[in-house]
């Protein structure tokens, strides 16, 4: 926490007994005993959290002041407070860390204090004079940290889902324009990282947007997981303290005042034990990542050299590659990638055996879930921008390199199998590599087939696309 610049202080006191709260802050007593109790990371709450919870709170004091619970008068300074939060204010006065025990009661408590604290500013008070707003009685009416701390999460994944989805969806035209721009380019496929058969690079780019999209579907039906809510549950899921009519509204009038679409858990006990739609989430987003590592070390392996490797296309040159090699460029932006996937696969470990370490009626490990989970979700997004704009667009290809690579390998034997056999083809596949010759030349030497018909069968189109040219060749030729 920051050293304080004045040396007036208030006296606020909770159950565990009184402390001396920095007179120009919002935050009170339990705020600052959980920011000396969970020195964790060392970071701050996500910005997209506390706007969250902001939400939640003017939706409850709207709610509340509709079915008589709050006086008009509070619920507006609360509402007011709510907004100021909303547009980015206020937001040092969160000082819990992200890793916290108690199930996220310290970041619910902390939200209550600087709402309140600002409420009571609002009505013309005295930061810590609780009588005027009270954080428990008055921002926390109707709620418990179990029902407000896990929508607070879905509400912040939600938005920051959103932004990745965008990403992802720059990410796939520019997979389809390179797809387009390299689709008359014939290179060798590898199949376990040996010679296959001739495939065209726009192909490569074009199964590369193909998954994308399916990661971003997939993600899409996770999200929907993020929509349905606990709210009004309170404690456990029972709705105890929480009025009826209260909790028939809470729900519609956070979804108009979030402008989101939510929808109240079919089982609000299920909904506050169970945390298995975060799971579902993270494994969209590992999955994502998983996606797009792969593509990165293929990025990796076809730009390699650029004279001892593939060398097929090139990367941009983003930055210099050594401190002791001159000229050297390093294919960092793929390197990030595998790195982002790398650190998401982790968190999902800890998503997961977080989600399954809950107890009966509550599982208190939430706070470590939606750490890592926006740390996924933001560092996909970010890896995912310097993606599209630092690699992939700048992409270009060695046509030539690539012709000569595919004129050259053995591979081009399966395309001839059909016409002269499998045998008789395995024999010249064996010798071209033997002796260095190409296939073509082993081909033409042993008349097994004539110029015409190897240009026919080598045709780039017929090499990449379903079908064997020229059926009339199918039968093979008798080997004298």
């Amino acid at each position: 926490m920051k050293e304080q610049e004045i040396s007036d202080f208030r006296i606020e006191k909770d159950s565990i007994g009184t402390k001396d709260i920095p007179e120009n802050v919002y935050y009170g007593v339990q705020s600052l005993r959980a920011a000396e109790n969970f020195h964790i990371t060392g970071l701050n709450m996500h910005p997209e959290i506390i706007n969250s919870l902001a939400y939640i709170k003017k939706a409850a004091a709207i709610t509340n002041c509709e079915v008589n619970l709050l006086d008009k008068t509070r619920a507006e300074a609360i509402v007011q407070a709510c907004d100021e939060i909303i547009d980015g204010k206020f937001h040092d006065d969160f000082i819990v860390d992200p890793i916290q025990g108690g199930a996220g009661t310290s970041l619910n408590m902390n939200a209550n204090e600087v709402i309140a604290n600002r409420a009571i500013e609002i009505l013309g008070g005295k930061k810590g004079d609780y009588s005027i707003v009270n954080p428990n009685d008055h921002v926390n009416c109707g709620q418990s940290t179990n029902d407000v701390f896990p929508t607070a999460g879905k509400m912040t994944s939600l938005r920051l889902l959103k932004n990745l989805k965008s990403e992802l969806m720059r990410l796939h035209k520019a997979l389809c324009k390179k797809s387009e721009e390299f689709n008359h380019i014939i290179k060798m496929g590898r199949t376990q990282m040996q010679d296959a058969v001739p495939i065209r690079l726009g192909q490569e780019f074009k199964a590369y947007s193909v998954a994308i999209m399916r990661d971003i579907h997939r993600m899409e039906k996770a999200m929907d997981e993020m929509r349905s809510l606990n709210m009004g549950g309170t404690a456990v899921g029972t709705g105890i303290n929480a009025d009826e009519a209260y909790l028939q509204r809470i729900v519609p009038n956070l979804s108009e005042v979030s402008d989101m679409d939510f929808v109240q858990a079919f089982d609000l006990i299920d909904a506050t034990q169970n945390l298995d739609s975060f799971v579902a989430v993270s494994g969209a987003i590992k999955a994502c990542a998983v996606t797009l590592s792969k593509i990165a070390n293929d990025l990796r392996l076809m730009s390699s050299g650029p004279r001892a490797g593939f060398n097929e296309i090139n990367l941009p040159a983003k930055q210099n590659g050594s401190s002791i090699m001159p000229g050297k460029v390093n294919p960092v932006i793929p390197e990030v990638i595998n790195q982002v996937a790398f650190n998401i696969i982790g968190n999902d470990v800890t998503i997961t055996m977080a989600s399954e370490a809950g107890q009966l009626e509550l599982n208190p490990f939430e706070p470590i879930i939606f750490y890592c989970m926006f740390q996924s979700i933001d560092t996909l997004a970010y890896a995912v921008h310097t993606f599209v704009d630092n690699c992939v667009s700048g992409i270009t290809a060695n046509e030539e390199r690539c012709r000569y690579l595919v004129e050259n390998s053995v591979g081009i034997i399966t395309a001839i199998c059909p016409h002269v056999g499998y045998q008789k083809a395995a024999d010249i596949a064996k010798k071209a590599i033997q002796t260095g010759a190409s296939v073509r030349s082993l081909i033409l030497e042993e008349q097994l087939l004539n110029e015409k018909e190897l240009d026919e069968i080598l045709d780039p189109v017929h090499m990449t696309e379903p079908g064997i040219p020229s059926r009339k060749l199918l039968k093979p030729k008798t080997v004298q």
